[in-house]
């Protein structure tokens, strides 16, 4: 099938969000200037370089989490793995601002090391982050869509040993969780390797 974005699917539900998928899952922690916590996951999220480390998440509205990180500049992006996909879904919870979706979860808020947001202390990783940009995207008219992007530098980074082998981080220990379309997710069990080829310059 085909069909034009603007005319519809004509589907029970919207495909794209399953045609762009897994998509990693950005479980942001922040916290604002009098102290309140936030911890939200958000499935637009990625790295987008790595010299220096930058990762971005997008939020469709602006929601307690980018509003505190406009107050502090900071962020902690925490890893999500298979074990903690019920306390992440928890903290999907649409709460009323200054509620702590650690305390709603029953997960533990622990200090970060060089910012002062919070970070999940049951999670295998944690991205501490500085904030660089924080923007509205344009659609293709130039008009400003009501999605906010949070780009942040990583600053530190805290990785538990259980997910290590070989001093690599092994994402079958990991599992992490992604969200694919509709209301599903999946998490890693295997892996497979690829190396990128050379180009031979004697086959022209």
């Amino acid at each position: 099938m085909f069909y034009k974005y603007e005319d519809g699917h004509g589907l029970p539900h919207d495909p794209l969000k399953a045609i762009v998928a897994p998509r990693p899952i950005g479980w942001i922690s922040s916290r604002s200037k009098d102290g309140s916590v936030n911890l939200a996951p958000y499935s637009f999220f990625n790295m987008i370089s790595t010299r220096p480390c930058l990762i971005m998440f997008c939020s469709e509205g602006s929601k307690d989490s980018v509003s505190f990180i406009e107050e502090t500049g900071e962020f902690a992006a925490n890893l999500v793995s298979a074990n903690l996909a019920v306390a992440m879904n928890a903290t999907s919870v649409t709460a009323p601002r200054g509620i702590s979706e650690f305390e709603y979860s029953g997960l533990t808020a622990a200090d970060c090391t060089m910012i002062n947001a919070p970070r999940v202390a049951e999670a295998f990783s944690t991205l501490e982050c500085i904030v660089t940009e924080i923007r509205s995207p344009k659609d293709r008219h130039g008009n400003a869509v009501a999605a906010i992007m949070v780009t942040g530098e990583v600053v530190g980074v805290h990785i538990s040993e259980e997910i290590l082998t070989d001093g690599l981080v092994d994402m079958t220990k990991a599992q992490p969780v992604s969200r694919l379309g509709y209301m599903d997710f999946a998490s890693v069990s295997e892996t497979f390797q690829m190396f990128r080829p050379r180009w031979d310059v004697s086959a022209g």
